[in-house]
């Protein structure tokens, strides 16, 4: 009699053990109905939804996802953000690449980026009637970057500034961080710093815009070019879903009128695709400035 309970409740179990397979053969996985993105605060945020409105309305067409739009109060939010699946993609400059890579042990993937960020640049500049002519004569003078963690605003600034003798630490008489590029400008404008450092395309942008700040002031000097931007992925997000994003930027053409808007925000003639190799001199150049350890 007891082995006829024992045999039954094997029957059994074996049956519910059957059963819950084949329930999870038969159940399709639902793939992620919602792309959540983010993007570094390098201008205001109001700037930042304009932008990205157009482009998020063409991912969810593209993707057939609903993409919402996450804005940050600082860079440091973006990092953590990806780093505890909050968010699954941000635009991130190469320094919050960066910083990135190693708060998410090198798991994080940078996927896309414009071909612009090939060949970066920043400007340093200065009111529109100072006497200063080259980057020697900063000593003593008061400079705003942008964040602490922006690549252009400030990474990239300090370590060329060094590369040309000039520690900014103890040469100058001051450091401001504005926050945003177009916050430095105002600096510069406004007299609240004698040089400021920050984006080349912003600067650019501001001028096309007549932006009074701009307006008030003049570049210094250009940099020498780097990797800047790009589109980076949480490192566990679905690859049908990256390889979808992907393709989808990839599509995008400057010359395609249903495409202008969204390349004209971005300031983009074209995507190419990218690699985390690309940002190993970011990162040298982030531990020359000692940014990070």
């Amino acid at each position: 009699m007891k082995s006829i309970k024992i045999n039954t409740l094997k029957h059994v179990i074996g049956a519910l053990l059957a059963f819950g397979i084949a329930a999870s053969i038969s159940t399709p996985v639902l793939a992620q109905e919602v792309l959540r993105i983010s993007a570094i605060p390098d201008e205001s945020p109001t700037e930042l939804q304009r932008k990205f409105k157009p482009l998020g309305e063409y991912l969810s067409k593209e993707t057939g996802m609903k993409v919402e739009f996450t804005p940050v109060t600082d860079y440091a939010a973006v990092v953590e953000s990806l780093a505890t699946k909050k968010i699954d993609m941000a635009w991130l400059g190469g320094f919050t690449y960066v910083q990135t890579k190693i708060r998410t042990n090198g798991t994080a993937n940078p996927i896309i980026q414009r071909v612009e960020d090939e060949k970066f640049t920043s400007v340093f500049i200065v009111p529109a009637d100072s006497p200063l002519k080259t980057l020697s004569e900063l000593k003593g003078k008061t400079i705003a970057f942008g964040s602490p963690s922006s690549t252009s605003g400030h990474l990239m600034p300090r370590y060329f500034l060094m590369q040309a003798g000039i520690n900014p630490d103890k040469d100058f008489k001051n450091i401001a961080f504005s926050g945003a590029h177009d916050a430095t400008v105002a600096f510069v404008a406004s007299g609240k710093a004698d040089v400021g450092a920050l984006n080349a395309s912003v600067w650019v942008k501001l001028n096309e815009a007549k932006n009074p700040n701009a307006l008030k002031s003049k570049v210094l000097s250009t940099t020498p070019p780097y990797f800047d931007y790009n589109w980076t992925v949480r490192g566990d997000l679905d690859p049908a879903t990256v390889k979808k994003i992907t393709e989808a930027f990839l599509k995008l053409d400057a010359n395609n009128p249903n495409h202008k808007e969204i390349m004209d925000l971005q300031r983009a003639s074209k995507y190419v695709t990218t690699k985390s190799s690309n940002y190993n001199d970011i990162e040298k150049a982030a531990r020359s400035a000692e940014l990070i350890k």
